[in-house]
């Protein structure tokens, strides 16, 4: 008879399929072992890298708070935390975890140049706030321009050039205030990358304080939640 697969075992298998490229299967073998050994901060280390890899953000962040919560004191679950965030477009969130994962781990090359990334991208965001509704704002005045040039030569009659110059002033307000929404726009949607899905939660029907298991069907968010806890 085969023996019972052990914690340790199905991180090696775990670890095999993440070195293969197979993230899925790296997530079910880990989430097996984290039922045999819910305590194992590692385990949760490996299956937030594996969520990562397959861009699920939220259930990964998850793992790598819980690998802090069981191991406040290591530094690889700060560091985890932080390449989630910065994957998330989070580059604020994941400096401060880097830091705090450097703190733990002073002189690490691999945690300091993950920071200084953050950094520079940090500094890429304050630059395109500022610069992208500009930006629009020249689109639309070049393309203001352009219609009162075209107006000028292909109309027999041209518009009086004090009303072409408010509807160049106009266009070039639009692409300003377009710009910025679309700024604004990415921004909100950066965040939402690392909030929990809208369908992750499901009723419960209990009856003296036992849960009663019922027929339901489940989105694939809500499988994966429960897959997650160990409650498949």
């Amino acid at each position: 008879m085969s023996s019972e697969p052990t914690p340790e075992s199905l991180k090696e298998l775990g670890n095999k399929a993440v070195q293969e490229k197979k993230y899925t299967e790296a997530i079910l073998h880990y989430t097996h072992a984290i039922k045999l050994d819910p305590n194992n901060y590692a385990l949760y280390s490996n299956r937030s890298y594996a969520f990562l890899n397959e861009q699920q953000y939220y259930l990964a962040l998850e793992d790598a708070n819980e690998t802090i919560r069981l191991c406040p004191h290591w530094a690889k679950g700060y560091f985890r935390k932080g390449e989630v965030e910065f994957a998330a477009h989070h580059y604020l969130e994941a400096c401060q975890s880097y830091k705090k994962a450097l703190e733990l781990q002073p002189d690490d090359i691999k945690i300091i140049e993950s920071l200084n990334r953050a950094s520079r991208e940090i500094l890429k965001a304050h630059r395109a706030d500022e610069t992208t509704p500009w930006l629009g704002a020249g689109i639309g005045l070049i393309v203001g321009v352009c219609i009162m040039i075209s107006d000028y030569i292909f109309t027999s009659n041209p518009t009086h050039p004090i009303l072409m110059s408010l509807v160049t002033i106009v266009i070039a307000m639009v692409g300003y205030g377009l710009a910025k929404s679309y700024r604004y726009y990415t921004k909100a949607s950066n965040e939402g990358l690392l909030e929990a899905p809208p369908d992750l939660g499901f009723d419960k029907e209990c009856n003296n304080g036992e849960e009663q298991k019922t027929h339901v069907r489940y989105t694939k968010s809500q499988a994966r939640q429960r897959y997650r806890k160990g409650k498949m």
